[in-house]
């Protein structure tokens, strides 16, 4: 029931930030203004074979806008619960309708193969059967709670849940450094 609820918010809260994305969105910075000398307006990585060109926008945005994201994690013995939030009104509509897109996603195994995209989330995808997830509103954001009995599913969630944050931390930086870490 939770997460009807917070797919309603999602949609109410998401509109505004969809009309802006669709009509181009926010340049950000330019091109390597993350230092890394990556594409920062066209944000290439945030395509995939699965994914939707608002997606890839939503992505984008808070990517763009990673300082303004607040996150607490906590590690579960089953699982995980974040709570994620923004004080701008279009940061945190993006925010919500990102999570509650990914979360349905995950429910229906249906796998946007972003190209940045961590090989933890396979897990997830292939399992999501063994996931339990309750979601609520919070100001500016949601609160999710993502529990299994499935060992495997649960290390999973909680290294993604930590992926995340070090991006909501530093950005693509966290991206491109996990990319390169993979690759050696």
């Amino acid at each position: 029931m939770r997460f009807a609820i917070a797919l309603m918010t999602a949609a109410v809260l998401a509109a505004p930030v969809a009309a802006q994305m669709h009509g181009g969105g926010q340049h950000g910075h330019g091109h390597g203004a993350d230092g890394t000398g990556h594409d920062m307006v066209n944000m290439p990585g945030l395509r995939g074979e699965n994914v939707t060109t608002d997606e890839s926008a939503e992505m984008a945005m808070l990517f763009r806008n990673f300082t303004q994201l607040e996150r607490q994690v906590e590690h579960l013995p089953n699982g995980i619960r974040t709570t994620t939030r923004s004080d701008d009104p279009e940061v945190a509509a993006a925010l919500v309708s990102h999570i509650s897109g990914m979360t349905s996603r995950v429910i229906d195994k249906d796998d946007p193969k972003v190209f940045i995209q961590s090989p933890t989330l396979d897990i997830l995808f292939a399992r999501s059967d063994r996931i339990d997830t309750d979601i609520a509103a919070v100001d500016g954001g949601l609160m999710v709670t993502q529990t299994s009995d499935d060992p495997e599913v649960v290390a999973a969630l909680q290294t993604h849940a930590d992926e995340v944050t070090d991006m909501a931390n530093r950005g693509m930086a966290a991206v491109h450094e996990r990319m390169m870490a993979q690759q050696n």
